[in-house]
């Protein structure tokens, strides 16, 4: 989106709502409206999306208020590509250019973008609290405060995020989840580098970390009839028995998550009528059941039914 389809007059009422409305409620002020140009551009990357925006400078406000009336609940990782922005959130304060800054939409903050007079080009990267393993009272003390973005992680991370927008344009829907994963765990990193070694980083987050990697791993491969404890192991480079053990305190065994995913899979496709020219077994066979046998007993003993009958009984209702 860009301001110049807007007559000049409007530009900056334009630019408010579209923040307050697809960002979250916000309050923006601008000394000079007259002139005033902005470019919003955003893709959904799965669970995190990766916005930019290059706008004239302005002052921005989140009130107490503000969060009350709408919070995304997300961590906003930011990297300001020109110009340069003073943050200030939960007693932290810094003026940040060419690197990378970390707010919170539900904790009130104050910006000044363009502090330095001129126009201001962000990357962020938007990223729900429930998908970032780290603990929050760590990351308070790392609120609107400067990540170095020329060395380490923090270089590592720059990068990828200044290709991200160009990358999600030219990907499919089906790899845009994918590349998400990689930009959340780059953030991890990065983040935990900030807080301590990442070795010193609690041993609960990077055991979260892995679990998530290995959680989008099974998703995308579930069609493969070698996805086996053991090929997700070695494919993470860790040992079968660590692998159990990040399991340990799941719902379900690592075998037994692939084999109800891949039976909720098999009992939805059986279920729906644009798939009723394919046989039972093509079925299970997309879904890495390579036995019919095998399958047809699983099924019946997770829902008490057969393969056809369910199938007969899902296409009469």
């Amino acid at each position: 989106m860009s301001s110049t389809v807007v007559p000049p007059g409007d530009r900056f009422e334009w630019f408010c709502e579209a923040v307050s409305g697809d960002l979250m409620p916000i309050t923006i002020r601008a000394e000079h409206t007259a002139g005033f140009r902005a470019e919003i551009r955003s893709v959904g990357l799965g669970a995190v999306q990766v916005s930019s925006f290059a706008y004239s400078p302005v002052s921005a406000s989140r009130s107490a208020c503000h969060v009350r009336q709408g919070d995304p609940e997300q961590y906003q990782l930011a990297l300001i590509t020109d110009g340069a922005i003073r943050t200030a959130q939960l007693r932290n304060e810094s003026v940040v250019s060419g690197d990378l800054v970390l707010t919170d939409t539900s904790r009130p903050m104050v910006n000044f973008s363009g502090c330095d007079g001129r126009p201001v080009r962000v990357v962020m990267l938007q990223v729900p609290r429930s998908e970032l393993p780290l603990h929050p009272d760590r990351l308070d003390g790392l609120l609107a405060r400067r990540i170095p973005a020329q060395r380490g992680t923090g270089a590592i991370l720059a990068r990828f995020m200044g290709t991200l927008l160009d990358l999600g344009a030219g990907c499919g829907p089906e790899e845009l989840p994918g590349i998400g994963a990689v930009a959340l765990d780059l953030a991890t990193a990065c983040l935990a580098q900030q807080l301590g070694a990442p070795e010193k980083a609690p041993a609960e987050a990077r055991a979260q970390v892995m679990l998530q990697r290995i959680d989008r791993f099974i998703e995308h491969n579930l069609g493969d009839p070698a996805l086996t404890p053991q090929a997700i192991a070695d494919r993470h480079h860790i040992s079968l028995r660590a692998l159990y053990l990040l399991f340990r305190d799941q719902p379900a065994s690592v075998a037994a998550t692939i084999r109800q995913r891949r039976l909720e899979r098999c009992h939805a496709d059986l279920a729906h009528r644009g798939l009723g020219d394919q046989s039972v077994q093509v079925i299970a066979a997309r879904w890495g059941f390579s036995n019919a046998g095998s399958f047809g007993r699983a099924f019946r003993a997770a829902y008490g039914i057969t393969p056809s009958e369910h199938r007969a009984h899902a296409l009469e209702a």
